[in-house]
């Protein structure tokens, strides 16, 4: 029995199983606040705080959270190419909805999640007041991430000993928790900075609520699998959240993802990246889908599949950026990638490896091979290259723009919330240069596919609109009730309060 306990209270530190207030420590004192209930341990939560924003580039990958928001979608594939890309099935698996308990995807995703929580309890339990405001917001963004994902949120309680098993919200009392904590914080955050997004800030807690509001009849379903029942209470306070946001549209589409992007009035909420400093991997943007002769170069990886991307008009700026320094620049549009590609300057044509014109077609299978090893699929870049430095770029990582909070508001009105849709959809379509979707439910869902592509929103969209599990082109079959959530790794098992979620 000892040794299990051991064991337990390693894992405990190695999968950060942790929830609302900081444990016991044993410290030796450096530089920090001393923590009245640990006798005499320490903590620096300014530098914690530095660490649980940082957490945030953990989204910026090509794996984890990006992954299975968006991987297990019909937006994403990262099909198998020859003896590249197989990497044991993992994003297949993701694709197909085939994943295990085991799967390093979601195991990953679990650890940084709550180990990002527990960096924000220590500052919540011993920070100033402005410090623990905004790890109070952070800590809510991230269980708002573990409620949709997992359901099940572990937590400690103040003073609760290492050696303990964390105790577990449902998915109703975290969800009840996460919108009580920023309800309770709104009003004492600041105001967002105009040019720097990247500070908890009112808008995005409002933006949050909204979110949660929207996705509480998921949330709260006694079944993951539904039926969903959408308060008309809760759609008009979608509408009242959005309402208190203070922002505005960017003129143009692409201002959201330039290098520059931290000027767009639309981006509430983002992870600052520094040209040549820190940041995350948002290169992976660029790189994980691009042939390795492109410029960027990439790793000739993800793609879209056809009858995502056929959902645009070809002419919509959504999909297509060809400014002319883009095209100076890079050869070839900013957006989603088909057809012959060029080196810069957009007029040679580019090669594959094998000497081969390098021409991305629409046809794509999970394992490829052949002719179109290389060029099966089509590629995309969300976000546009930072020339200037092309590995460690400007460009600020966005969770938050308003036009998607306009459009949480358009679907909560649609939904029986109180209000008008008004201009929404067309305020919208104006900068794609196309005309609105319909302000209908099947509208503003046609609308979120094409707004928010790559975005990270997919998943939660497609379960909320009930499409989730439904066959689509590279899945040509319905998926079990049971992949609505993901597994709880196994290894976090080891806590007796948690129970593997069902089906798996």
């Amino acid at each position: 029995m000892k040794r299990i306990n051991i064991i337990k209270s390693i894992l405990f530190v190695s999968t950060v199983v942790l929830g609302v207030s900081c444990t016991n420590l044993d410290e030796e004192v450096l530089d920090g606040v001393v923590i009245s209930n640990t006798g005499g341990g320490t903590v620096n939560t300014a530098s914690l705080l530095v660490k649980a924003y940082e957490g945030l580039r953990e989204f910026q990958g090509q794996g984890q959270m990006f992954a299975l928001d968006e991987m297990s979608t019909d937006a994403l594939v990262g099909p198998t190419r020859g003896g590249d890309w197989d990497d044991n099935a993992t994003w297949r698996q993701i694709h197909t909805h085939t994943w295990a308990p085991d799967h390093n995807e979601v195991r990953g995703a679990w650890n940084s999640l709550l180990s990002n929580v527990y960096n924000c309890n220590l500052v919540v339990e011993n920070g100033t007041a402005s410090e623990v405001v905004q790890a109070r917001f952070l800590r809510a963004f991230y269980y708002y991430n573990v409620i949709d994902l997992f359901g099940q949120a572990p937590y400690r309680e103040a003073g609760s000993s290492l050696e303990a098993d964390p105790k577990v919200w449902t998915r109703q009392e975290a969800t009840a928790f996460v919108i009580s904590e920023l309800e309770a914080i709104v009003g004492t955050l600041p105001a967002r900075v105009a040019g720097d997004a990247s500070i908890a800030n009112k808008d995005a807690a409002n933006f949050l609520l909204a979110k949660m509001y929207l996705n509480k009849g998921v949330f709260n379903a006694a079944d993951p699998a539904g039926p969903y029942v959408f308060d008309a209470a809760d759609m008009t306070k979608v509408v009242t959240y959005v309402n208190a946001i203070s922002s505005s549209l960017a003129t143009d589409y692409w201002d959201n993802f330039k290098p520059d992007n931290n000027t767009s009035p639309e981006i509430l909420f983002s992870s600052k990246n520094l040209r040549g400093g820190q940041g995350g991997n948002i290169q992976s943007r660029w790189r994980m889908g691009m042939h390795y002769n492109q410029t960027p170069d990439g790793w000739n990886g993800f793609a879209t599949v056809a009858e995502y991307y056929n959902k645009f008009d070809p002419s919509d700026k959504r999909i297509k950026n060809s400014d002319p320094a883009i095209i100076a620049a890079f050869g070839n549009p900013v957006g989603f990638q088909i057809g012959q590609m060029y080196k810069p300057g957009g007029v040679t044509p580019l090669q594959d490896r094998n000497a081969n014109p390098l021409v991305y077609t629409a046809a794509l299978t999970l394992i490829t091979s052949g002719a179109t090893l290389e060029t099966a699929g089509i590629r995309g870049q969300k976000y546009v290259p930072d020339a200037a430095n092309l590995g460690t770029p400007e460009n600020d990582y966005e969770f938050m723009r308003y036009s998607d909070a306009l459009l949480m508001k358009a679907e909560a009105i649609a939904r029986g919330g109180a209000g008008s849709i008004g201009t929404i959809m067309a305020d919208i379509a104006v900068r794609t240069g196309k005309a609105a979707s319909a302000a209908t439910l099947d509208g503003i869902y046609l609308e979120r596919s094409k707004e928010l592509w790559w975005e990270g929103w997919r998943r939660n969209d497609m379960i909320r609109f009930g499409k989730f599990l439904a066959a689509r082109e590279l899945k040509p079959y319905v998926s079990d009730n049971r992949y609505l959530l993901y597994p709880i790794p196994a290894d976090a098992l080891f806590n007796a309060n948690l129970s593997q979620n069902p089906g798996y």
